[in-house]
Parts: C-alpha cells; structure tokens; sequence
C-alpha cells in the first residue's frame, strides 16, 4: 500500500513514506495542524496551504522527488469534493458500507469540511482515471475531476474522530522505500522535519515573508503562470521567478539561491540564472503584489471600526477589519482604508444586490430580491468622496452596456431633431439603462425604471442634497418609490395625456447608495412614521476633525479595481432563489437579543429598529456571501473557468453559497446589524420620538442620546426585590420627566410576561 508525506527540499516537493500508524496520527495532530484546519473550515482558504500534504497513488523518482512521477502505488487516493450538507452523512454511510467491495483504507473530511478523501485499493488492470470512474460508479457519486492524476496531493486534516473516519493499518504496508531517505546517512526524515521541511536550521536568510513561506509563495505563482515549468523551458521559466521573487528577497543573490527551486540544475547554472535576473533594472513586481495581497489581510487595525469615540459607540466585539472578508470587498476596503470600512461595505452592497438581480434570498419565509439603500452620512472632507471610484469599479460593466444604449438614444435624438416636421417620426427606442440618476424627475425615472427588463437598476449619488433639491416638491413621491423598491412590490403611474408617462411595473427593483451630511440626510429623510427611515442603511464616516494628513493616502489601484471587476462579472450568472438555514438563524438569535435588552429597559424605540435591520444585515451579508462564492471559484478555475462552470451548472452557485455560511460571515452579520442599529438610533431616535405625541416615547432629559450598557438599563438597576415606586423612580432615572406610572405598570407586565420577574404581593416584586 502507500502513504507517502510531501515536504520541500531546495523548492521542490519531495516524498517519504509513512510506515506506521503512529506516525500518521502524529503527522495529523499536532497543535498547529488543528489550528490551521479551524482557521480553514472558518473561511480563510488561502492557510491551506500550511496543512500536511499526502500522497496515495504514486511511488516517489529516483531522487526522492514527486514532479513527473509515473509510478503507481497499489492504492488510489480519491478526491470528492462540493457536496451539500444534507448529502454528507448518507455518503459517509455508504462507503463505509461499501468499504469491502471498495477496498478502502482511509477515509477523511476535506479541510473545509465540505467533502472528503478517500484512498482505496487500486484494480491494476485500469488506470488512475479508470480506478476513479470505477469508484465514482460504486459509490454513486462524482469525483474531482481536477484531481484525477497520480501526482496529485491531498491536505490533511486531523487525527480526530470527526475528521479521520476510517484508517486500515494495511495502507502502511509500503510496497517500496527506496528513494524515501533524504539525509546523507539514509535516516528518514522525522516528522518536524516534515512540517517545517522550509525553516531548517541550516537556512541564512528568512523562510517567510510577512508570514508566508516563500515555498507557498513560489507554488502560487507557479499556478498563476501556468504550472511548473517543464522541459525546455525551465531556465527561462527560473529566470522570470527569480526575476520576480527578487522583489521581495531585498534583490539578493544568495538569499534567492537559498528558496529558488532548482530542477536539477547544478549551483553554478542556478548561479548564472539568479545572477542574470538580478542584473535587471530594479522594479517591483505586480505578481509578488497580487498574490501578498491575496495571502495576507488587507486590513491590520486592532481597534473596532465602527465608531467614532469610545463615548458613543457599541461597535460589535469582532471589528469588521479583523474577519476574512471575501475577494471585492477586501479590495473595497483596501482601496479606502480600514477607517472607513464599514461606510464602504454599506455602499457597495447595493451594487452588489443589483449586479445579483437574480438571487431572491428567503428572509422569515419572505422571498425578496437582494434590495438594499444605502446612506453614508460625514461631514465635509470625511472621506466620502474615497468611496466613489470603489462604487464605479462594481458597476463598471453595467456602465459600459448603458453608454452604448446612451449612444443609441442620442443617435434618436438626432434622427427625431431632423424628421421634426416630418409626417412620419421615428420611434423612441426602450433601451434597458440601469444606472440612473437621480438628477431626474419622477417621470423620466419611472419611466427608466420600467424598462430595466426586470433587472435591479443602481443610483449613485455623491452629494445628497441633489436629491433634496432636485425632488424638493416631489420627496414623498421619492419616498414612496424607495419604500416599494425596498420590499420589490407593483409600481404603477398613470396619466390621462396619451404623451405622459404611463408606467406598471411588477417589481420595482431599484437599489441607491447615497453619500452626503447628516443635514442632508435629514432633508431626504424628513417623515419619521412612514417607514423610509427604517428601510436606509446608514454609515457614518469617522471623525477625522485632528487627524494628520496621511503621507500615503489610500487609492484604488488597477489591481484592486481588476479583482472587484472580476467578482462583478460573475454576479449576474446567479439566478435562482435560495434559503440560507444559518444566516436566517443567526438573523433571529439577534433580533432575540435586541428584544431582550429592549424590553429590559422598555427601549420601544430600539425595539422597532430592529426588525428591518435584521431584514437589511442578512441581505448585506448575503452580498458578502455571493463574493465569497465569486473568489472559491476564481481560485479553483480562473476567471473564464468560474464563468463557465457557473453557465454549465445553474445550481452551482446555491451549493457553494450554502457552504459560504462560515463562522466569519455570521460574525459579519453581527458587526453589520449592530452597526446599522446604532447608526440609526445615533442619527434618528430623538426625531422618532417626537414625531410620536406618546409620552412612552420621551426624550433624554437633555435631548441627547445616551449610551447604556447592558447593566445600565432599568432592570438591571433594580433590586433583586423591589416596588412599583422603585421600577417608577429608575425609570424616570433613565428615561425623563414624561414616565407615567401606567408606563410602568405596562412595562412590569411585559417583564412578568416574558418570565424576568415575579409579583409576589401587590406592589412589590421579584427578579427570577
């Protein structure tokens, strides 16, 4: 049998077999292999790269190495991959039912958990690929079919119980050792050897680069570049790494002859080769660039994001910046800096909502489309105009399709112009244009609208108050429009002129990002009791009235733009309706908790936020989802393969995003949805309150909103036992002069309702 472990000598991967048990759960369960699989299943797919690398299916070269090993081992090592939750159990249960027929030895969970690995003894009569289809049919299930050669390696996981499901001890019985010693005394290498093959001791320089091995940085470009270099071509291939890899090796000669792979080429040629691409002109280079960028974070910051003192903030306990955030929005974020995080994910979702016109996300049964409006709220020179050239790289593609029909519609213009006293007048062509702006009237934007073919169109604008003066007489119709937009309900207009806009629309899809001053807000949201308010996302940028001039301001750069464009592109591919069990759970467990500590200090205000704001966080999460889905693909096949696969396989998407409901993108629900609550009671609870004349909703008493913790609210001030006239002072202590006691006895009912407390006599009662 054959089970060999893959460790880098001089560049290249080497193997040597493992011939015990022992020393294969030894392999699997070190601490760092654990952690490395829990950072994985947690969404960071790039730290795969760190795990145990094994082999089943191939005898190692002569010289110990696996590249263009021929060589068959007796056994098959098999990659199923890209199964649905609810799937993973009955094939589990079936081959482990199969495993005599199958022959198998080794069954394990992939690394992201979402498949597994299996080895199992080879039919010698067939091929690699014959065994796998052989399998495939056994089992009734597909295979990786981009794993189907002998060379190919699988990532570990661990030695648990819930990982490694089934070992035989035969697999260890290897059918040939030679060409396993790697040392000058034939000794075996050990097993720290193995795992940290690229940090020997004999090494002068670093084996890492802002914490990533310079052997994983070498495997990356060789997969962005076409694979390893073959015959005739590996000098001038060695030359182009060396001439790149220099960049980030302080353009040193011995430094690169220490982590170059060699292929067999003697010191002296290597020597010519590193020497030659040193002798270039000093530059940079975009591909160490690109893939730094894609293995390290893009944002550092320690401190939460989503505030702007500590005075008045709740920022959720993980900052936005500290999770891993998926390919697009990583570059959205980095385009403007970790400051303004969360004012640039609340403007792009909307563009991600309306490039994914498709997706219909089930939201507490609700079905409704990915509709979102944006507000990001600053003062002048906050920052706000560092969002716009993000917002123009996610709808760049949409742009370029409406300046064609743009160009159309003016080519009518003029035909129209000419034939003006002609009998017969050209016809107005209805050309499906999805950026709009708001520089418009209600007519002419109804009108666009309801020529969109039943696609999300986008409005940008970067100053608010166009909207404010522009729609001055018309805001409620602005409101209405928005409102409909939001929940994608019937729109219709109608006019008695047979030249007036008539307009019916069965969904109004319409998604707006909006930036501009809190004043600016106020005069575009100006009804407090309608609903609008509660529909808007709103960001504020941080307060930067001290900050020092940034020596290097944060751009956009082409390759930022490139990789949001990508995920752009592949957006609209996604058609279908989808059911998100954890994201939807996650979104009650929150709205459970706002109700808790609402009602607790009889918060009515907070309590009703609440509901849209659960509604609006799982669609902006959502968004984060379908970018995460993007970047799984674009990595697995490219660009051009994802696009493809994605037209090939209508459902590919729904199966990848169900996996993309990782612990990250839940902890994204909660910095988002706290975020978006905050913000709204920061800028509209005093409004809300006087716009309704109960006194249950008076102010603070001096006008401001104060921030109270949890073990600030009127429950928890009040004694274990306690009267009505205590519950009445604590709550005038918190909430103002307008608490009536018939407040109070309704809120002490709500508590004895929901089980917080006991009435033991009239008048008095008891915490539980």
């Amino acid at each position: 049998m054959s089970v060999y472990v893959i460790y880098y000598k001089d560049g290249a991967k080497m193997m040597r077999p493992v011939l015990k048990r022992e020393e294969y759960l030894a392999l699997r369960g070190t601490a760092k292999q654990k952690a490395i699989v829990k950072t994985v299943r947690e969404g960071d797919e790039r730290q795969k790269m760190r795990l145990v690398q094994m082999n089943y299916s191939c005898l190692p070269n002569e010289d110990g190495s696996l590249k263009g090993s021929t060589r068959m081992s007796t056994t098959v090592g098999m990659d199923i991959d890209h199964i649905p939750a609810e799937q993973m159990l009955p094939l589990k249960e079936r081959i482990l039912q199969k495993r005599q027929e199958l022959g198998l030895m080794m069954l394990e969970r992939s690394a992201r958990g979402e498949g597994y690995h299996l080895v199992f003894r080879r039919r010698p009569e067939l091929s690699q690929e014959e065994n796998l289809k052989w399998a495939s049919e056994l089992l009734k299930v597909e295979y990786d079919d981009g794993a189907k050669d002998v060379t190919r390696v699988f990532f570990t996981t661990t030695d648990s119980e819930e990982d490694l499901l089934f070992l035989d001890d035969a697999i260890f019985r290897s059918e040939e050792t030679a060409g396993a010693r790697d040392s000058a005394d034939g000794a075996p290498l050990a097993n720290q050897e193995i795992l940290e093959a690229t940090e020997s001791s004999d090494k002068k320089f670093p084996s890492e680069f802002k914490g990533v091995s310079y052997a994983a940085i070498i495997a990356e470009y060789w997969r962005r570049t076409g694979g390893e270099p073959s015959e005739g071509e590996r000098n001038k291939r060695l030359h182009q790494l060396a001439a790149n890899l220099r960049a980030i090796c302080d353009d040193s000669e011995e430094w690169l002859l220490e982590v170059m792979p060699r292929y067999g080429l003697s010191e002296q040629e290597m020597r010519s080769i590193v020497r030659s691409a040193c002798k270039e002109p000093t530059k940079g280079s975009r591909a160490m660039d690109q893939i730094l960028a894609d293995y390290t974070a893009d944002c550092t910051a320690e401190q939460p994001l989503l505030c702007n003192d500590d005075a008045d903030c709740t920022a959720a306990a993980t900052p936005l910046c500290n999770l891993r955030l998926p390919q697009g929005v990583r570059e959205s974020i980095a385009a403007v800096g970790p400051q303004l995080a969360m004012p640039v994910v609340v403007a792009v979702c909307p563009c991600i909502g309306a490039l994914a016109t498709g997706v219909v996300l089930d939201v507490h049964g609700r079905k409704k489309g990915l509709n979102l409006i944006s507000y990001i709220a600053g003062d002048f020179a906050s920052g706000k105009g560092d969002i716009d050239p993000v917002v123009d790289a996610w709808m760049s593609e949409v742009r370029a399709l409406d300046k064609m029909y743009q160009v159309q519609e003016e080519e009518w213009r003029q035909k129209k112009r000419a034939a003006k006293n002609k009998k017969e007048q050209p016809e107005e062509p209805k050309l499906p244009v999805r950026c709009l702006t708001l520089n418009n009237t209600v007519a002419n934007l109804a009108e666009r609208l309801a020529n969109t073919e039943g696609r999300h169109a986008f409005s940008f604008t970067p100053e608010a108050d166009t909207v404010a003066q522009k729609w001055k007489s018309a805001l409620s119709d602005f409101s209405v429009m928005l409102r409909q937009s939001y929940d994608g309900t019937k729109y219709e207009r109608e006019a008695r002129s047979a030249d007036a806009v008539n307009v019916h629309i069965e969904h109004l899809l319409w998604n707006v990002t909006m930036c501009g001053t809190p004043d600016a807000l106020y005069r575009v949201v100006s009804n407090y009791t309608d609903g609008f308010q509660s529909r808007i996302a709103v960001a504020r940028t941080p307060d930067n009235t001290f900050a020092p001039l940034e020596e290097k301001p944060y751009v956009l750069t082409e390759r930022q733009a490139e990789r949001i464009q990508q995920v752009a592109h592949l957006l609209p591919l996604m058609q279908g309706e989808v059911v998100l069990p954890k994201l939807e759970q996650k979104g009650r467990e929150w709205v459970e908790r706002i109700r808790i500590e609402t009602m607790m200090n009889d918060d009515k205000v907070r309590a009703r936020q609440r509901f849209r704001i659960c509604v609006t966080a799982q669609r902006m999460t959502c968004c984060l989802m379908l970018c995460r889905v993007c970047e799984t693909l674009i990595q697995k096949y490219g660009l051009s393969g994802a696009e493809a696969r994605l037209k090939q396989n209508p459902n590919l998407w729904k199966e990848q995003l169900l996996k993309a409901q990782t612990p990250q993108m839940l902890k994204a629900y909660d910095v988002i949805a706290d975020s978006l609550l905050e913000n709204a009671l920061h800028f509209f609870r005093e409004r809300i309150e006087n716009a309704f004349t109960s006194r249950e909703y008076a102010g603070y008493p001096s006008g401001e909103r104060l921030k109270r913790g949890k073990n600030d609210t009127i429950y928890e001030r009040l004694d274990v036992q306690f009267t009505i006239e205590q519950a009445m002072q604590h709550s005038v202590a918190v909430k103002g002069g307008g608490v009536t006691r018939n407040s109070v006895r309704q809120m002490l009912k709500n508590w004895r309702n929901q089980g917080l407390i006991v009435q033991t006599e009239e008048g008095r009662y008891m915490k539980k």
